[in-house]
């Protein structure tokens, strides 16, 4: 579906369901709250951003036509990842490219967040199930750098 199908209202960043995190001008992080549920479709990070994420609702009955993406070629640099924690909680530290630590959060289950640039590192506060997404392919060489 392209973005000019879809009726979007900007969310509501700041609150405490939405949450950017920042390093100077630098958006390192998006933290969504499980209980964020908007009532109109509503994306949550601007157009230019390797990463879409929002939130498209439906009425029910609604329709969702068919269709095939179109083969795009796009040109990407650096790995944008989305994390959706299923179960457990953990803490997430959020580095800024300098590698400082910036902020600290505590995401519990159903909690998403988009890191967009920076660094991160997990502590598991339970036993805990992530589910990742971030681009592909996946290349087989060593693409992070830890530190």
């Amino acid at each position: 579906m392209a973005s000019s199908d879809l009726t979007s209202v900007p969310a509501k960043h700041g609150t405490d369901l939405v949450e950017r995190i920042f390093s100077g001008d630098a958006c390192l992080a998006y933290v969504i709250r499980a209980s964020f549920l908007p009532e109109r479709t509503t994306f949550l990070t601007p157009p230019d951003y390797k990463q879409q994420v929002g939130y498209v609702v439906y009425s029910a009955g609604g329709v969702v036509q068919r269709h095939v993406h179109k083969p795009l070629e796009r040109h990407l640099v650096g790995t944008s990842e989305v994390v959706i924690i299923r179960q457990g909680c953990c803490e997430v530290d959020i580095y800024d490219n300098d590698r400082k630590l910036v902020a600290t959060r505590e995401l519990r289950e159903g909690d998403v967040m988009l890191m967009v640039s920076g660094g991160h590192g997990f502590r598991m506060l339970d036993d805990t199930v992530i589910l990742e997404v971030k681009q592909g392919p996946y290349t087989g060489i060593d693409e992070k750098e830890r530190f």
